[in-house]
Protein backbone atom coordinates (compact mmCIF):
# COMPACT_ATOMS: atom_id res chain seq x y z
CA UNK A 1 0.00 0.00 0.00
CA UNK A 2 3.05 2.59 0.52
CA UNK A 3 4.34 1.89 -2.40
CA UNK A 4 1.02 2.66 -4.52
CA UNK A 5 0.57 5.66 -2.34
CA UNK A 6 4.25 7.10 -2.84
CA UNK A 7 3.55 6.65 -6.87
CA UNK A 8 0.89 9.23 -6.68
CA UNK A 9 3.58 11.65 -4.99
CA UNK A 10 1.00 12.80 -2.89
CA UNK A 11 4.15 16.01 -1.81
CA UNK A 12 3.99 17.11 -5.27
CA UNK A 13 0.27 16.78 -5.30
CA UNK A 14 -0.42 19.22 -2.14
CA UNK A 15 0.97 22.43 -4.45
CA UNK A 16 -1.65 21.31 -7.20
CA UNK A 17 -4.32 21.52 -4.33
CA UNK A 18 -3.10 24.77 -3.27
CA UNK A 19 -3.56 26.67 -6.08
CA UNK A 20 -6.91 24.69 -6.42
CA UNK A 21 -8.93 26.08 -3.03
CA UNK A 22 -8.15 30.01 -3.85
CA UNK A 23 -9.58 29.44 -7.42
CA UNK A 24 -12.58 27.66 -5.84
CA UNK A 25 -12.89 30.73 -3.30
CA UNK A 26 -12.39 33.41 -5.95
CA UNK A 27 -14.56 31.60 -8.80
CA UNK A 28 -17.45 31.61 -5.89
CA UNK A 29 -17.01 34.94 -5.23
CA UNK A 30 -16.57 33.56 -1.45
CA UNK A 31 -17.32 29.97 0.52
CA UNK A 32 -17.65 27.49 -2.58
CA UNK A 33 -20.35 25.11 -3.04
CA UNK A 34 -19.64 22.11 -0.90
CA UNK A 35 -19.72 19.11 -3.15
CA UNK A 36 -17.99 20.77 -6.13
CA UNK A 37 -15.23 22.13 -4.01
CA UNK A 38 -14.73 18.61 -2.47
CA UNK A 39 -14.99 16.87 -5.56
CA UNK A 40 -12.50 18.89 -7.21
CA UNK A 41 -10.44 18.26 -4.23
CA UNK A 42 -10.71 14.90 -4.38
CA UNK A 43 -10.72 14.29 -8.11
CA UNK A 44 -7.86 16.05 -8.11
CA UNK A 45 -5.69 14.68 -5.75
CA UNK A 46 -6.54 11.25 -8.09
CA UNK A 47 -5.89 12.66 -11.23
CA UNK A 48 -2.45 14.30 -10.21
CA UNK A 49 -1.49 10.89 -8.32
CA UNK A 50 -2.49 9.08 -11.90
CA UNK A 51 -0.45 11.68 -13.73
CA UNK A 52 2.58 10.95 -11.32
CA UNK A 53 2.29 7.25 -11.55
CA UNK A 54 1.99 7.20 -15.43
CA UNK A 55 5.04 9.40 -15.38
CA UNK A 56 7.26 7.03 -13.17
CA UNK A 57 6.29 4.16 -15.33
CA UNK A 58 7.67 6.08 -18.52
CA UNK A 59 10.54 7.11 -16.69
CA UNK A 60 11.10 3.53 -14.54
CA UNK A 61 14.52 2.73 -16.20
CA UNK A 62 15.55 6.87 -15.77
CA UNK A 63 14.83 6.38 -12.09
CA UNK A 64 17.56 3.57 -11.62
CA UNK A 65 20.25 6.23 -12.75
CA UNK A 66 19.42 9.16 -10.31
CA UNK A 67 20.10 8.95 -6.33
CA UNK A 68 17.15 10.98 -5.58
CA UNK A 69 14.81 8.89 -7.63
CA UNK A 70 16.46 5.55 -7.53
CA UNK A 71 14.22 4.14 -4.35
CA UNK A 72 10.92 5.18 -6.16
CA UNK A 73 8.64 2.07 -6.23
CA UNK A 74 8.80 0.76 -9.90
CA UNK A 75 13.01 1.90 -10.04
CA UNK A 76 13.41 -0.28 -6.67
CA UNK A 77 11.34 -3.12 -7.73
CA UNK A 78 8.58 -2.89 -4.84
CA UNK A 79 5.68 -2.59 -8.07
CA UNK A 80 5.93 -3.57 -11.76
CA UNK A 81 5.50 -1.46 -14.51
CA UNK A 82 2.33 -3.22 -15.21
CA UNK A 83 0.74 -2.83 -11.91
CA UNK A 84 1.57 0.97 -11.93
CA UNK A 85 -0.17 1.15 -15.21
CA UNK A 86 -3.11 -0.36 -13.80
CA UNK A 87 -3.29 1.66 -10.76
CA UNK A 88 -2.57 4.85 -12.72
CA UNK A 89 -5.57 3.68 -15.29
CA UNK A 90 -7.99 3.64 -12.58
CA UNK A 91 -7.35 6.57 -10.55
CA UNK A 92 -7.37 8.14 -13.82
CA UNK A 93 -10.55 6.86 -14.39
CA UNK A 94 -12.15 7.49 -10.84
CA UNK A 95 -10.74 10.96 -11.20
CA UNK A 96 -12.86 12.01 -14.18
CA UNK A 97 -15.97 10.10 -13.10
CA UNK A 98 -15.85 12.61 -10.37
CA UNK A 99 -15.77 15.54 -12.03
CA UNK A 100 -17.71 14.64 -14.32
CA UNK A 101 -20.64 13.57 -11.28
CA UNK A 102 -20.05 16.58 -8.97
CA UNK A 103 -18.60 19.21 -11.10
CA UNK A 104 -19.33 20.33 -14.41
CA UNK A 105 -18.08 19.37 -17.63
CA UNK A 106 -15.44 22.20 -18.64
CA UNK A 107 -14.00 20.88 -15.25
CA UNK A 108 -13.88 17.29 -16.31
CA UNK A 109 -12.45 17.99 -19.99
CA UNK A 110 -9.50 20.19 -18.26
CA UNK A 111 -8.71 17.40 -15.91
CA UNK A 112 -8.35 15.38 -18.93
CA UNK A 113 -5.85 17.77 -21.01
CA UNK A 114 -4.03 18.25 -17.61
CA UNK A 115 -3.75 14.41 -17.54
CA UNK A 116 -2.80 14.32 -21.19
CA UNK A 117 -0.51 17.13 -21.45
CA UNK A 118 1.78 16.13 -17.94
CA UNK A 119 2.14 12.49 -19.20
CA UNK A 120 2.27 12.70 -23.35
CA UNK A 121 3.44 16.07 -23.75
CA UNK A 122 6.05 16.58 -21.10
CA UNK A 123 7.07 13.59 -19.38
CA UNK A 124 7.35 11.81 -23.44
CA UNK A 125 7.85 14.69 -25.49
CA UNK A 126 9.63 17.75 -23.52
CA UNK A 127 11.39 16.35 -20.84
CA UNK A 128 14.26 14.55 -22.46
CA UNK A 129 14.56 16.52 -25.44
CA UNK A 130 14.71 20.18 -24.43
CA UNK A 131 16.29 22.65 -21.87
CA UNK A 132 12.72 24.43 -21.78
CA UNK A 133 10.79 21.01 -20.60
CA UNK A 134 9.45 22.68 -17.42
CA UNK A 135 8.19 25.28 -18.67
CA UNK A 136 6.03 24.72 -21.38
CA UNK A 137 5.09 21.42 -18.98
CA UNK A 138 4.56 23.01 -16.26
CA UNK A 139 1.52 24.08 -18.18
CA UNK A 140 0.07 20.66 -16.98
CA UNK A 141 0.76 22.32 -12.80
CA UNK A 142 -1.50 25.22 -14.06
CA UNK A 143 -4.51 23.57 -14.96
CA UNK A 144 -5.65 22.92 -11.41
CA UNK A 145 -6.24 26.79 -10.98
CA UNK A 146 -8.60 26.38 -14.64
CA UNK A 147 -10.13 23.40 -13.29
CA UNK A 148 -10.87 25.13 -9.78
CA UNK A 149 -12.82 27.68 -11.02
CA UNK A 150 -14.64 25.62 -13.91
CA UNK A 151 -15.86 23.00 -11.31
CA UNK A 152 -17.89 25.77 -9.71
CA UNK A 153 -18.56 28.29 -13.08
CA UNK A 154 -18.49 25.75 -15.86
CA UNK A 155 -16.61 28.82 -17.52
CA UNK A 156 -13.38 30.85 -17.14
CA UNK A 157 -12.23 34.49 -16.44
CA UNK A 158 -9.35 36.81 -16.73
CA UNK A 159 -8.52 36.24 -12.76
CA UNK A 160 -8.78 32.81 -13.52
CA UNK A 161 -6.35 33.33 -16.62
CA UNK A 162 -3.63 35.74 -14.68
CA UNK A 163 -3.68 33.26 -11.33
CA UNK A 164 -2.08 30.53 -13.87
CA UNK A 165 -0.05 32.71 -15.21
CA UNK A 166 1.53 32.88 -11.98
CA UNK A 167 1.96 29.34 -11.15
CA UNK A 168 3.36 29.05 -14.92
CA UNK A 169 5.88 31.83 -14.41
CA UNK A 170 6.08 30.22 -10.65
CA UNK A 171 7.44 26.92 -11.99
CA UNK A 172 10.31 27.10 -13.81
CA UNK A 173 12.39 28.69 -10.58
CA UNK A 174 11.07 26.49 -8.74
CA UNK A 175 12.31 23.36 -10.51
CA UNK A 176 15.74 25.06 -11.94
CA UNK A 177 16.11 25.23 -8.42
CA UNK A 178 15.63 21.37 -7.97
CA UNK A 179 17.83 21.23 -10.83
CA UNK A 180 20.77 23.00 -9.38
CA UNK A 181 20.96 20.87 -6.31
CA UNK A 182 20.27 17.96 -8.40
CA UNK A 183 22.58 18.98 -11.47
CA UNK A 184 24.86 15.40 -11.21
CA UNK A 185 21.75 13.27 -11.12
CA UNK A 186 20.11 14.96 -14.22
CA UNK A 187 22.84 14.67 -15.94
CA UNK A 188 23.70 11.21 -15.61
CA UNK A 189 20.16 10.35 -16.65
CA UNK A 190 21.07 12.64 -19.60
CA UNK A 191 17.86 14.91 -19.02
CA UNK A 192 18.40 18.46 -20.68
CA UNK A 193 17.47 20.63 -17.51
CA UNK A 194 18.65 24.08 -17.78
CA UNK A 195 21.12 24.59 -15.51
CA UNK A 196 22.70 21.29 -16.66
CA UNK A 197 22.75 22.22 -20.46
CA UNK A 198 23.46 26.39 -19.61
CA UNK A 199 25.60 28.59 -18.14
CA UNK A 200 25.00 29.91 -14.61
CA UNK A 201 24.21 33.48 -16.13
CA UNK A 202 21.82 32.19 -18.59
CA UNK A 203 19.83 30.17 -15.51
CA UNK A 204 19.82 33.46 -14.01
CA UNK A 205 18.82 35.80 -16.41
CA UNK A 206 15.82 33.24 -17.23
CA UNK A 207 15.45 32.69 -13.52
CA UNK A 208 14.86 36.65 -13.29
CA UNK A 209 12.39 36.95 -16.48
CA UNK A 210 10.21 34.16 -14.83
CA UNK A 211 10.06 35.91 -11.41
CA UNK A 212 9.40 39.54 -12.55
CA UNK A 213 6.15 37.92 -15.23
CA UNK A 214 5.32 35.89 -11.83
CA UNK A 215 5.34 38.84 -9.66
CA UNK A 216 3.71 40.73 -12.53
CA UNK A 217 0.77 38.28 -12.96
CA UNK A 218 0.31 38.24 -8.90
CA UNK A 219 -0.63 42.09 -8.92
CA UNK A 220 -2.83 41.67 -12.01
CA UNK A 221 -4.98 38.44 -10.58
CA UNK A 222 -5.34 40.86 -7.36
CA UNK A 223 -7.04 43.60 -10.07
CA UNK A 224 -9.03 41.59 -11.68
CA UNK A 225 -10.47 39.88 -8.93
CA UNK A 226 -11.09 43.21 -6.79
CA UNK A 227 -9.28 42.73 -3.80
CA UNK A 228 -8.68 45.11 -1.00
CA UNK A 229 -5.37 47.13 -1.24
CA UNK A 230 -3.60 45.20 1.69
CA UNK A 231 -3.04 42.37 -0.71
CA UNK A 232 -1.53 44.26 -3.00
CA UNK A 233 1.01 45.28 -0.23
CA UNK A 234 1.46 41.84 1.19
CA UNK A 235 2.11 40.29 -1.97
CA UNK A 236 4.85 43.40 -2.99
CA UNK A 237 6.21 41.95 0.50
CA UNK A 238 6.70 38.36 -0.68
CA UNK A 239 7.91 39.57 -4.40
CA UNK A 240 10.72 41.71 -2.54
CA UNK A 241 11.53 38.08 -0.28
CA UNK A 242 11.40 36.30 -3.64
CA UNK A 243 13.60 38.76 -5.84
CA UNK A 244 16.29 38.88 -2.39
CA UNK A 245 16.70 35.02 -3.14
CA UNK A 246 17.37 35.14 -6.79
CA UNK A 247 19.89 37.93 -6.73
CA UNK A 248 21.55 35.76 -4.51
CA UNK A 249 22.08 33.38 -7.49
CA UNK A 250 24.05 35.96 -9.44
CA UNK A 251 27.44 34.32 -11.03
CA UNK A 252 30.33 33.95 -8.43
CA UNK A 253 27.65 33.73 -5.57
CA UNK A 254 28.98 31.67 -2.69
CA UNK A 255 27.13 28.38 -1.94
CA UNK A 256 25.73 28.43 -5.28
CA UNK A 257 23.66 25.29 -4.09
CA UNK A 258 22.38 26.18 -0.55
CA UNK A 259 20.90 29.26 -2.61
CA UNK A 260 19.40 27.15 -4.82
CA UNK A 261 17.69 25.16 -1.99
CA UNK A 262 16.32 28.13 -0.18
CA UNK A 263 14.91 29.58 -3.53
CA UNK A 264 13.07 25.97 -3.82
CA UNK A 265 11.62 26.29 -0.35
CA UNK A 266 10.79 29.73 -0.42
CA UNK A 267 9.19 28.81 -3.76
CA UNK A 268 6.90 26.88 -1.90
CA UNK A 269 5.85 29.22 0.72
CA UNK A 270 5.84 32.32 -1.64
CA UNK A 271 2.64 30.13 -3.27
CA UNK A 272 0.84 29.09 -0.41
CA UNK A 273 1.06 32.16 1.16
CA UNK A 274 -0.24 34.05 -2.04
CA UNK A 275 -2.43 31.43 -2.49
CA UNK A 276 -3.68 31.72 1.27
CA UNK A 277 -4.10 35.62 0.94
CA UNK A 278 -6.31 35.31 -1.83
CA UNK A 279 -8.73 33.57 -0.10
CA UNK A 280 -8.64 35.98 3.04
CA UNK A 281 -8.80 38.63 0.85
CA UNK A 282 -12.16 37.37 -1.17
CA UNK A 283 -13.54 36.68 2.05
CA UNK A 284 -12.94 39.73 3.85
CA UNK A 285 -14.49 41.90 0.86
Amino acid sequence: MRAYIELMKLRVVELLIITTVPALFLAAGGWPPLMPAIASLIGGTFAAGAANAFNMVIEAETDKLMSRTKHRPIASGAITKKEASRFASALMILSLIVFWVFTTPLATLLTSLAIFFYVAIYTVALKPNTNQNIVWGGIAGCLPVLIGWAAVTNSLSWTAFWFFMVVFFWTPPHFWAIAIKYRDDYEAAKIPMLPVVASRKRVYIETWFHTICMIICSVLTIYTAGLPNWCYYLTLVLAVVFAEQVYKLRKGEAEYEKVAGRIFHFSILYLTLFSLLLVVGQLLL
